[in-house]
């Protein structure tokens, strides 16, 4: 049985591997491989309580492992025995799943530790991650990933709509419907993203036949123009601007009582519609990774004039997902995130993060007139499973239910998986919806 308090002994059997998936990947090589490489830098990982260390040194287009200590590193990533072995488990549980995971946020690790130039950690994250990865198969062999059957016909249309909306003013936003279902229900997208993160969902033939579905990109997010108030760098998220845009879409498009879904931010805003249903028109939520209130640590290497956005923010969303996902799957994730305008991610972060605050609304939500219920992946470690059922507990009537084998992105990581959770929550909002409009029958009789 390896000892994990000395890491480069404990892999000592799977180095030579190492060594040769390092020379061969070709997501490492893609992205080393830049003539602004021009000296060689060294990174590590390590045990805690030890100096020994796993080494990559990487140059132009190539990266080697060797030993040695953080002393010859820029930086080293540093995790207790008993994490390390979590996380060379052939499928780690949640958050072992990455290193971004392991070192939380919210959810708050003691042993874990960058040791060495943070800046130079956020700079390299794209190769730690990758080159992590590929020692964690060397040591267990690939992960086993979800296959999927590649689509041959795509059923979405998109249009462009101008809406005025609160705070964002007068603007011209782009949307995509599917389905003839007689259900409709409005995808949001996650924070710094778009609503390309539902294409599987709204292909799915379960679910075209049963709704007729909408998906739109917020201002300034993906295929959206940004709003005329806006200035680059500045976007900022709140409630009001938030419910106010999507009260629009519905409005604008005369939509009759759509069910709201939508994931992390969106999850939370989900929540902030259902105590404001009458003002949006909705006859219901879903809210996936959501929760009252979530305060977690915030960095600024998303927001920062020393760190690559397009580098830095898919990495950390990345570790959110299912070890197990399609690969193309998390590709998609890691590409939306990568093409997003400057200040975006952490402007709806600014939302997400202390923004939305339901902890003294939450238990008044109405599930009689707008029913809720709740979807939270378990590989998320930045809202998990244990804060939706809290928070569904305060909401009477609510209903939670926690997915495995999915993360931060249900809907994009694995939609095969998904829908069937999507359609017991519909058919849950649809049963209460008919039963209370019954009993408004019975007492109007």
């Amino acid at each position: 049985m390896a000892d994990w308090s000395d890491l480069p002994n404990a892999l000592k059997g799977s180095l030579d591997k190492l060594s040769e998936l390092l020379q061969s990947d070709a997501q490492l090589k893609a992205f080393t491989t830049s003539n602004a490489i021009d000296k060689e830098a060294t990174f590590g990982y390590k045990s805690s309580g030890s100096d020994n260390a796993l080494l990559i040194s990487v140059s132009n287009g190539s990266a080697k492992a060797k030993t040695g200590t953080s002393k010859d590193a820029l930086f080293t990533l540093s995790a207790l025995p008993e994490q390390w072995e979590q996380f060379f488990k052939d499928v780690p549980v949640a958050p072992y799943q990455s290193y971004w995971g392991m070192f939380g946020m919210n959810i708050k690790q003691k042993g874990i530790e960058v040791q060495g130039d943070d800046t130079e950690m956020a700079h390299w994250t794209h190769v730690w991650r990758r080159a992590l990865e590929l020692v964690h198969d060397a040591h267990c062999g690939p992960m086993k990933e979800d296959s999927q059957e590649e689509a041959t016909h795509d059923y979405l249309t998109g249009k462009y709509v101008y809406l005025d909306a609160p705070v964002w003013g007068r603007t011209k936003v782009f949307y995509e419907y599917s389905g003839e279902g007689k259900q409709p229900i409005v995808f949001l997208h996650t924070a710094g993203s778009d609503g390309r993160q539902y294409h599987g969902v709204m292909n799915d033939a379960r679910m075209r036949k049963r709704c007729t579905m909408y998906c739109f990109d917020l201002p300034g997010h993906g295929r959206s123009f940004p709003s005329q108030k806006y200035f680059p760098g500045a976007h900022t998220n709140t409630e009001d601007s938030y419910v106010g845009i999507i009260a629009a879409f519905v409005k604008g498009l005369g939509l009759r009582r759509p069910i709201i879904c939508g994931a992390s931010m969106a999850g939370q805003v989900c929540l902030a519609v259902a105590i404001r249903h009458k003002e949006v028109g909705a006859g219901g939520t879903i809210p996936l990774q959501g929760s009252e209130y979530l305060n977690m640590e915030r960095q600024w290497h998303d927001r920062s004039p020393y760190v690559n956005q397009s580098l830095f923010n898919p990495e950390w969303v990345y570790g959110m997902m299912s070890p197990t996902a399609p690969l193309v799957n998390k590709q998609l994730i890691w590409h939306l995130y990568s093409g997003q305008a400057y200040g975006i991610f952490h402007g709806d972060l600014d939302f997400y993060f202390g923004g939305w605050d339901g902890r003294s609304r939450v238990a008044n939500i109405d599930t009689n007139s707008c029913p809720v219920y709740m979807l939270t992946g378990e590989y998320d470690w930045s809202n998990t499973p244990e804060m939706s059922q809290k928070t569904a507990d305060k909401i009477p009537g609510a209903k939670h239910k926690a997915m495995p084998e999915l993360g931060h992105f249900p809907a994009t990581e694995n939609p095969a998986k998904f829908v069937p959770h999507l359609l017991e929550a519909i058919d849950h909002i649809q049963k209460v919806r008919s039963e209370s409009l019954s009993t408004m029958r019975l007492s109007n009789d």
